[in-house]
């Protein structure tokens, strides 16, 4: 239900030659592919549009979606933005470590989406919390975000709050915003880093090819992680805690890919290297188990904040989950 919003709201076409005598959803389906080649648009939501006096013939309205294409006309469609969908409550278990009337605390599952967006209309965290929560989420996230004050990847497991009612967001938005909210991770990096621990401060922003990967660069927003090495195993691989001051997407993927450091499991920033650089007739077995887990190995276990309304300190955190925890046992 996304993936046509970015479309723009006005479109004209001029019929000439072999479009003449077409089905005027025909020609205006054929015509809006062709000029929007990475865009979809049904047949029926054209038909809906012509119905719903969207559709001009030389700035007349028409309004048959069966009526022939004229020569030399202009036709224009006006195509409002889809609005997205109200997600579903869904009946998805959840690993809830605190709750009371303002929050509740996550321990998310890695595999598991936050909020519905194109392609993850359902199972969602929103799905779940909509179901568990009856109604009690704040709205100000919008329709496909209720509740929602801050997200971690589909593919990072770990903790995740979010806001019951607005006063619960304002206040956690705040503080996320003030980072005065703490949240600590564990990643297995591929490597041995030079330091025991250390700061990555640079700025991130989209990646300018590839859409759905970030990257440092002088035009992006500034992040910084903070780092220290918990220990090295077979100077193949390092358990890092990373505490972030800024939340950045893929921040921590992101800070070691560039430091050369790669997250075990991370299909977006792996390197193309990894042989060459970690397999030896020695640790063939290990290297074959750490290739195949089948995520990026980053958790979040810990997180701390203000109670919205008391004011009162809260500290969460969690254990490796046991994918994570199996990995690190099969190696050592």
């Amino acid at each position: 239900m996304y993936h046509n919003n970015e479309m723009p709201e006005k479109l004209t076409f001029f019929c000439k030659d072999n479009d003449v005598g077409l089905r005027l959803d025909i020609f205006l389906h054929d015509a809006i592919s062709k000029k929007l080649q990475n865009q979809l648009i049904s047949r029926n939501r054209i038909k809906s549009l012509i119905e719903n006096k969207n559709v001009k013939k030389d700035n007349a309205v028409i309004t048959t979606a069966s009526s022939k294409t004229v020569n030399n006309s202009f036709y224009q469609i006006t195509i409002p933005p889809l609005m997205p969908a109200k997600p579903i409550e869904e009946n998805i278990p959840l690993d809830i470590i605190f709750e009371d009337k303002d929050i509740i605390v996550i321990n998310k599952a890695s595999g598991m989406v936050v909020h519905p967006g194109f392609g993850n209309n359902t199972k969602t965290l929103v799905n779940a919390l909509l179901y568990h929560c009856k109604g009690s989420l704040s709205g100000i996230g919008g329709i496909t975000r209720p509740g929602i004050v801050h997200r971690i990847d589909k593919d990072t497991s770990g903790i995740i709050v979010s806001a019951k009612n607005d006063l619960a967001h304002i206040n956690l938005s705040k503080q996320f915003k003030d980072h005065s909210i703490n949240r600590s991770y564990l990643a297995l990096v591929w490597g041995i880093l030079r330091e025991k621990q250390g700061t990555i401060s640079n700025k991130i922003s989209r990646h300018s090819f590839n859409r759905k990967k970030m990257g440092v660069n002088s035009h992006g927003k500034i992040a910084t992680t903070h780092w220290k090495v918990i220990k090295t195993i077979h100077n193949l691989v390092s358990l890092v805690k990373c505490t972030l001051e800024t939340g950045r997407t893929h921040q921590i993927r992101v800070h070691f890919s560039h430091l050369g450091h790669h997250l075990v499991g991370d299909k977006v920033y792996t390197s193309p290297k990894l042989k060459k650089h970690y397999l030896n007739k020695d640790n063939q077995l290990k290297f074959n188990l750490l290739t195949s887990f089948p995520r990026q190995a980053l958790h979040a276990y810990h997180l701390s904040f203000l109670h919205p309304r008391t004011k009162q300190f809260m500290k969460f955190d969690t254990k490796e989950p046991n994918d994570l925890n199996e990995l690190l046992s099969k190696i050592e």
